[in-house]
């Protein structure tokens, strides 16, 4: 699939959280972790989403918090993937940093230069990536 979005996770449903508007779908990556999306009641209908299904989970690299330390701190984003910087690309104002999970596929998030200097973002660096359930576009074959 040819996007916008920077970041595309091939995943399968685990399962389907319908309520009266939105609904919360798991998708299991292949490393192991899991992607939550909230998506629209009507959306589930409208793709055919249930559990099983083959989906391309979408989330657009400005949409990714990327966090060095919680300082015991809990965040609300249910999307909290951990693994290690394996590049940053610094730019004029933004710089991309590549962070490897653990199965090995990798996030993408664009941050400030000033963040990348403050969190001390480098190759080899432990890191998390934190986006909301309704940052995630779920995309299927069909």
């Amino acid at each position: 699939m040819k996007a916008s979005a920077r970041n595309q996770f091939e995943g399968t449903i685990n399962d389907v959280l319908i309520g009266a508007v939105n609904a919360e779908v798991h998708v299991g990556l292949q490393g192991g972790e899991t992607i939550v999306a909230s998506i629209t009641k009507d959306s589930i209908e409208a793709l055919g989403i249930k559990t099983g299904m083959s989906v391309l989970a979408l989330v657009k690299a400005p949409q990714v918090i990327i966090v060095t330390d919680f300082g015991g701190y809990k965040l609300s984003a249910r999307n909290q993937l951990q693994g290690t910087v394996s590049e940053v690309k610094p730019g004029k104002v933004n710089a991309e940093i590549d962070i490897e999970l653990k199965g090995g596929e990798k996030i993408a998030a664009t941050v400030t230069n000033d963040s990348v200097n403050a969190l001390g973002l480098a190759k080899g660096k432990p890191a998390t990536a934190a986006f909301k359930a309704g940052a995630v576009i779920l995309a299927i074959k069909g």
